[in-house]
């Protein structure tokens, strides 16, 4: 035995087969926890997704715009849009959040109408959540 191992040996820095075994298993384990739990929240964010297709807009005059869009929410879930109103430096020119009740029907298709303080160029869905 050289120098090297003897010391090695005697401050604990030899390397064991049981050690090394069981760092494995603890880092194989913490690594299928963390994939579990992303997973998990994968899943849980995306199950209450409310998706929405924007089908249009018209500008109706100086302080109106209509907006058509369709929503794909979850079935049975009451849901809600933030439908917006911009003017030609994307500035927000009107703004509505609208309620919708909770319904069987898997897609369905909607026109709002925004009121606006100054003359828009277009109209568009910000976003939409599960209520």
């Amino acid at each position: 035995m050289t120098t090297k191992e003897q010391l090695d040996e005697r401050y604990g820095r030899a390397s064991h087969p049981a050690r090394r075994r069981a760092r494995w298993i603890i880092l194989t384990v913490a690594a299928a926890a963390a994939v579990v739990a992303l997973s998990w929240l994968t899943v849980s964010n995306s199950a209450d997704d409310v998706g929405y297709d924007e089908t249009g807009f018209e500008l109706v005059n100086a302080r109106t715009v209509t907006v058509s869009f369709q929503v794909t929410p979850p079935t049975n879930t009451a849901f809600a849009c933030a439908i917006k109103a911009l003017d030609e430096d994307f500035g927000v020119v009107g703004w509505r959040v609208v309620e919708y009740p909770a319904s069987e029907t898997v897609t369905q298709a909607f026109l709002e109408t925004i009121p606006t303080v100054a003359q828009a160029t277009t109209g568009t869905v910000h976003s939409c959540w599960a209520r």
